[in-house]
């Protein structure tokens, strides 16, 4: 404490910090299989900590967790939620209850990656370690933070929005001033991210300074390039880096696990974020007299518009993918499962009269199929690589237009596309949960 008693420390931590290495002797040489089960537990409950740090949903910290516990000879109890988790470990006499929590959530696939590959090679390497030892190895995995600069995070939002105006009916015009928009947006919400300011403070100057840069540089483009007013319709595409991708298809999946608790507060943390953005982006379209419209024509020829799909979708997911902090090679991989599978999605609506939100089905159970394959081989965590490659096919144009039309009282245009938005939303993490239940056997029952 302060020798100051009056004195207040306005950015005093509200979740206190945890002190891991007291629960352990620093000297002791008892390996943790035969330490105490307070240690033990220690053990267990920063692992699952950690790993609903970087995101990750319920089905998948539990997982870990009872990993560990039969690894050590615990009976381990969980229940997960967004960013808190209650557990208790049992080894037959003794109990230990833990009620452990985040400060924040968010997206870490890096570090995700590094604590699978920790879990997996628990038996071999950390089991035969001490509990302090194990606290420093977990000491160097929690300090992966971001792996790329505000600059280069704002980099990828602006390709990756700037790709998701092309699949979106934009052409040049609108893309150009996306990437502009998008990219100065993201690089203040990280900044702001990094400063640790508030969700909802977070989301409204992103989004009110992407729909500022837009609308400064399409003014820009009418004066000297007299560039035709119908392009202010891309400014919806230049704030589609808000997208809440990770909760809302990992509120799906522990959905169908029936982790409610887990499941129900991602959905609720989605919505908010979605409800926020639309809200600031209408505000900002009132303020700026910006009015959603359909995109120009583009009129290119089947076999072109099919490479230029492929183009765009591998360039949206990698840049998505990079937001979400994954290694440039993890990336690639996503970006090249999203190619395909945003494609198939793309030209079944357009090319088979398929329902949209049937061909986001078909595309969402095509990549979990694919990231399946692919995690046999090279072991990447299977969300780091579904959950990018289909973040580009969530709605995001539907639910701003559905949003702003609710503000005017179109209550018939809202509704229509809340409904075409609702639809999609829905069927992106069916596709995911089929595509699990058909290539996880320990995914398929219910234990």
């Amino acid at each position: 404490m302060p020798k100051n008693s009056n004195y207040t420390d306005i950015m005093e931590k509200n979740h206190m910090e945890i002190p891991w290495h007291d629960y352990v002797k620093n000297d002791s040489n008892v390996l943790i299989a035969k330490a105490g089960l307070i240690e033990k537990a220690s053990v267990i409950g920063r692992v699952g900590l950690i790993m609903l740090s970087c995101g990750t949903g319920a089905w998948r910290v539990r997982t870990s967790m009872n990993r560990l516990s039969k690894e050590l000879g615990v009976t381990c109890t969980v229940d997960v939620g967004l960013m808190s988790i209650e557990f208790n470990c049992f080894d037959g006499t003794d109990c230990v209850s833990q009620s452990l929590s985040i400060a924040n959530t968010g997206v870490n696939t890096s570090k995700l990656y590094r604590m699978e590959q920790f879990v997996d090679n628990f038996p071999k390497e950390e089991a035969h370690l001490t509990g302090e030892e194990i606290h420093r190895r977990l000491d160097q995995i929690e300090k992966i933070h971001t792996l790329y600069s505000p600059a280069k995070l704002g980099l990828a939002s602006a390709l990756a929005c700037c790709a998701f105006t092309f699949l979106l009916g934009g052409g040049p015009v609108e893309m150009i001033l996306a990437f502009i928009a998008a990219g100065v947006g993201n690089v203040i919400r990280t900044k702001m991210i990094k400063h640790h300011f508030t969700l909802f403070f977070n989301i409204a100057v992103s989004i009110s300074a992407a729909c500022m840069t837009y609308a400064i540089c399409f003014h820009l483009a009418e004066i000297f390039f007299h560039v035709s007013a119908l392009h202010e319709a891309g400014y919806i595409c230049s704030m589609l880096f808000i997208i809440p991708g990770f909760p809302f298809i990992t509120s799906g999946i522990d959905l169908a696990k029936l982790d409610l608790r887990s499941g129900l507060e991602r959905l609720s943390y989605s919505v908010i974020i979605v409800l926020v953005a639309t809200m600031f982006a209408w505000i900002m379209a009132l303020l700026l007299h910006f009015h959603p419209q359909d995109f120009s024509a583009l009129n290119l020829a089947v076999g072109t518009k099919l490479i230029l799909r492929i183009i765009t979708s591998f360039c949206g997911v990698f840049g998505f993918s990079i937001m979400f902090n994954s290694s440039i090679p993890m990336a690639a991989t996503a970006a090249c499962i999203g190619a395909v599978a945003n494609t198939l999605r793309l030209e079944l609506v357009d090319y088979t009269s398929t329902p949209p939100a049937a061909a986001a089905f078909a595309g969402a159970l095509t990549a979990g199929i694919l990231a399946s394959i692919i995690k046999r081989n090279n072991g990447y965590p299977r969300i780091s690589l579904t959950v990018p490659s289909i973040v580009i096919m969530v709605p995001g144009l539907y639910l701003y237009r559905a949003f702003y039309n609710l503000g005017i009282m179109s209550l018939t245009e809202a509704v229509l596309w809340f409904s075409s938005a609702i639809m999609i939303i829905v069927t992106l993490p069916l596709g995911l949960i089929f595509a699990r239940i058909l290539t996880d056997r320990t995914f398929r029952y219910c234990t």
